[in-house]
């Protein structure tokens, strides 16, 4: 079986992340990382934890989003 490269498909294709680290979550919504920390410990910004660390899934960043437009 050959290696694939980090992230992309058989036919070497990238492949979308469904999960996002802290620090890119924040990049993605152009906030500082301590600020998304804050919005997972208010329950406001959705995450799960896989072992020790946490990850945001894409539909919770979409839907944060969509909570912010309906203010």
């Amino acid at each position: 079986m050959r290696e694939l490269p980090s992230g992309s498909d058989e036919n070497g294709r990238r492949i979308a992340p469904l999960l996002l680290k802290p620090e890119e979550a924040a990049e993605a919504l152009a906030i500082a990382r301590t600020r998304v920390y804050q919005l997972m410990r208010a329950g406001e910004l959705r995450s799960v934890k896989i072992g020790k660390v946490r990850r945001i899934p894409l539909a919770a960043l979409a839907a944060y989003v969509e909570r912010l437009q309906g203010e």
